[in-house]
């Protein structure tokens, strides 16, 4: 893939560029946003399944929902969790029965939680240093209440920057991208 030639773009174009990154520089996003707590997300309530529930029936139930992950629940309390990634790195590839192999073959177990009043912050932090894309999101008992996502937080920083980001043009300037990788 060849890197994009600037003439291609109008001069207007051009300049409405420049001006979206001049926007983007006065607008900040504070360590103090992200004190905000993980309830002011808006998430769905977590879906949960019994260890027992199929492989299939959860991939099933993640597409059917677009979800990226499902709570494993036993007697109210969260067990475990399978996500997008344990069906990429622990099934792909692998001869199983879907139909008959349960979840807790291949979930998560230990899953990490917070509480709706941890921040968003504590949440991203939790999630980098752990490479997870998904927490469970728990009540003082430890009853699962939801599942937070990154994607959730994406949204969340995004919405600071809505016209840089909306706006953006249909073939952005991209430099260094030479490979199909990394996307």
């Amino acid at each position: 893939m060849s890197d994009i030639d600037l003439k291609e773009f109008e001069a207007e174009e051009l300049e409405q560029l420049e001006e979206n990154l001049l926007e983007d520089e006065e607008i900040t996003l504070t360590k103090a946003s992200l004190q905000i707590p993980i309830k002011n997300l808006g998430l769905k309530k977590a879906v949960g399944v019994q260890s027992n529930v199929s492989v299939q029936k959860c991939i099933d139930t993640m597409l059917a929902r677009h979800f990226g992950a499902l709570l494993v629940v036993e007697k109210e309390k969260c067990v475990g969790i399978f996500t997008e990634g344990d069906v990429l790195r622990k099934i792909a590839g692998e001869v199983i029965n879907f139909d008959t192999t349960p979840v807790s073959d291949y979930m998560t177990t230990n899953a990490v939680t917070l509480r709706m009043e941890d921040t968003i912050e504590s949440a991203l932090k939790t999630m980098v240093k752990g490479n997870y894309h998904h927490l469970c999101i728990v009540d003082t008992n430890d009853k699962p209440l939801a599942v937070v996502s990154i994607r959730d937080i994406i949204r969340f920083i995004i919405d600071f920057f809505p016209q840089s980001i909306l706006n953006l043009p249909p073939h952005p300037i991209r430099v260094g991208t030479k490979h199909a990788d990394g996307g």
